[in-house]
């Protein structure tokens, strides 16, 4: 009778052993195997001997990866020395020749027009929807426009800046088109000044001070503003609302363009780096995309296809750069 006793006593505390045991795991969520969470699918691992596809990763702004590998090819090799480069809203790629005081445009079939001669030394270049080229004047300090058909340009604005000899404080450099505002970006090298000013040249608005030698600009989407720090070895970032944060660690930034993907491209042309970097602005990441057979590399611009074009003004040659 004690023992039968002592049994369903053991029996009972048995069974609530296994109760508690079976209320404390149905609270734990288990996500079934075949629909794993949007955050485990991105950090899982690609099956062996098929890569991950970077087409399809999300970056930070929103937008697909850049493309994670090129294929280099030279467009131009020992025609004059091609300095900044500009697209217009057809593919076609034009470029200054500041040694030679020269606009040129590279045609489809590798011929080269020149537009413009007799410049003194021609740096950054817009084109406008219309065919009218912008140019950056280095040695004047000054913005000249030139018209579709016209060989000589007019004189758009002069900069408040005086372009010397003195170590960075050369004259203007590269300038750059905000679609979002249809203005023109403009660096005043010698001031360390950045303005924006209107298409004809009548309106010209400070924008951000304080850099060194501001050089190359691009804008994005958003009408964020970047800008080439030479001789301040660094990048900026200026926000529509003025605030700029600052990217260093660079030798001598001299252009920069924006991928459309979430990163910068930037040339420096430091003689230790000579490089072309991508910068992932969302995480500070910079990756070397090129370096190989440059000297000097100075034109930097990107089409809508992800092809990159880089000018080197020493080694006389035009590299593109095709997504693989």
């Amino acid at each position: 009778m004690l023992q039968s006793e002592h049994s369903r006593i053991l029996s009972a505390l048995l069974l609530c052993l296994l109760l508690l045991s079976a209320c404390g795991s149905a609270g734990s969520a288990v996500l079934p195997r075949s629909t794993p969470s949007s955050t485990a699918s991105a950090l899982r691992s690609p099956s062996p001997g098929k890569p991950a596809s970077a087409s399809v990763i999300p970056t930070a702004s929103g937008t697909v990866a850049a493309p994670p590998h090129y294929r280099s090819h030279l467009l131009l090799r020992g025609y004059g020395r091609p300095d900044d480069l500009a697209l217009d809203a057809k593919g076609n790629l034009f470029f200054s020749d500041a040694h030679n005081g020269t606009i040129n445009r590279l045609n489809q079939d590798g011929s080269v027009s020149v537009l413009a001669r007799g410049l003194a030394a021609p740096e950054g270049l817009v084109v406008l929807q219309d065919g009218t080229i912008i140019i950056a004047e280095q040695r004047t300090n000054r913005l000249l426009q030139l018209m579709p058909g016209a060989q000589m340009p007019l004189v758009l604005r002069t900069l408040p800046g005086t372009p010397s000899n003195q170590p960075c404080k050369a004259g203007i450099d590269g300038i750059a088109l905000d679609s979002t505002t249809q203005t023109l970006i403009v660096p005043d090298s010698p001031t360390g000044e950045v303005y924006r000013m209107s298409l004809d040249g009548r309106a010209l608005q400070p924008l951000a001070s304080g850099m060194v030698r501001p050089v190359g600009a691009a804008v994005d989407g958003a009408g964020n503003v970047y800008v080439a720090d030479e001789c301040g070895h660094a990048v900026w970032r200026i926000s529509p609302n003025g605030h700029k944060v600052r990217f260093g660690g660079f030798g001598m930034p001299d252009d920069v363009a924006w991928d459309g993907h979430g990163n910068l491209l930037v040339i420096d042309l430091a003689p230790a780096v000579h490089a072309l970097i991508r910068l992932q602005l969302a995480t500070g990441q910079r990756e070397t995309l090129a370096s190989q057979g440059f000297i000097e590399p100075q034109g930097l611009v990107i089409d809508k296809h992800d092809r990159i074009y880089v000018a080197d003004d020493y080694a006389n040659m035009i590299v593109e750069f095709t997504p693989t």
